[in-house]
C-alpha cells in the first residue's frame, strides 16, 4: 500500500461489543473481553499499514449511566490489558515506538484504574514516532467546555488576551491536540456519538455494519483504500 495516501492519524468507535455478545447468547458485558482482544490485533494492523497514530473511542461519559456491574466489568477489562501491558509489553512499546495516552476525565474512574493509566503513560512518554490515545470518561463537548473553563481562567489571570483567543489557542487546551483524517464506526451506527467533536470535523467518516470484536485486518485495508479514493476538498 503506497503510505503516501494513508491517513497518518485515524479514530475509531469501537461499537458492538454488547450486541456481539448477545448473539452469541452470553452477558452482553462479556463482548469487551472480545473487544479487548480485537483492540490488541487492530494496533498491529494499522501500524503495518502506515497509520502513526490511534484515537480509540472506549468509555464515554455517558457509559457512567450503565448498570454498575457492568462498569465495573469493563474497569476489570482495562485492569487485566493495563497489567499484561506493564509487565509484558513495554519492551515492545519501546521498540515500535508506541506511546500511549489517555484522554478523557480520567478524574471519574476508579483510582487504582487511573493510577495504572499514569505508570502507563510514563512509562511509554518517550517512545515515538506512533502513539495511541484511549479515550476514557471521554465526550467531545465536555472537551471543549473544559478547555473554555481553563482558558477562562487564564484570561482571568491575565495570561491571554480574549482577542487572541482562536482555533490554535482553543486546540492547545484540549485534550488532544490532533485530528484524525479518518474516523470508522462499527456496530452500524451512522453517527459520531460526542466523538471527537473539534478534531473530526474534516475527518472522513466511514461506517461498518460489522461489529467491534468481529473486525478482521481486511476491514481495516478496505476502509483505507476506501479513503484513499476520497477527494478531500475542506469546504473548497
Amino acid at each position: 500500500m503506497n503510505t503516501m495516501h494513508v491517513p497518518r492519524h485515524i479514530g475509531i468507535i469501537l461499537d458492538g461489543n454488547r450486541r456481539f455478545a448477545k448473539r452469541l447468547m452470553l452477558k452482553p458485558w462479556k463482548g469487551h473481553e472480545w473487544g479487548a482482544e480485537t483492540f490488541r490485533k487492530f494496533m498491529d494492523w494499522c501500524f503495518d499499514l502506515g497509520i502513526e497514530e490511534i484515537t480509540a473511542y472506549v468509555l464515554s461519559i455517558q457509559n457512567f449511566n450503565r448498570p454498575k456491574h457492568e462498569f465495573d466489568y469493563i474497569m476489570n477489562v482495562f485492569r487485566k490489558e493495563a497489567e499484561d501491558w506493564l509487565q509484558n509489553r513495554l519492551e515492545e512499546f519501546r521498540q515500535k515506538g508506541t506511546r500511549i495516552s489517555f484522554i478523557g476525565r480520567n478524574w471519574m474512574l476508579p483510582k487504582d484504574v487511573q493510577e495504572l493509566q499514569n505508570k502507563i503513560m510514563e512509562a511509554t512518554k518517550n517512545n515515538s514516532p506512533r502513539r495511541v490515545n484511549f479515550a476514557m470518561a471521554y465526550g467531545g463537548r465536555e472537551e471543549i467546555i473544559d478547555a473554555v473553563q481553563k482558558i477562562a481562567e487564564e484570561a482571568k489571570k491575565g495570561k491571554i488576551d480574549p482577542k487572541k483567543i482562536n482555533e490554535e489557542v482553543i486546540a492547545q487546551h484540549l485534550w488532544l491536540n490532533s485530528d484524525p483524517e479518518l474516523i470508522i464506526r462499527t456496530g452500524g451506527d451512522n453517527r459520531t456519538s460526542n466523538f471527537l467533536t473539534w478534531q473530526g470535523i474534516y475527518s472522513e467518516l466511514i461506517f461498518i455494519e460489522k461489529f467491534w470484536p468481529e473486525i478482521q485486518k481486511e476491514d481495516v485495508v478496505a476502509c483505507i483504500e476506501e479513503y484513499k479514493n476520497r477527494e478531500r476538498r475542506f469546504g473548497r
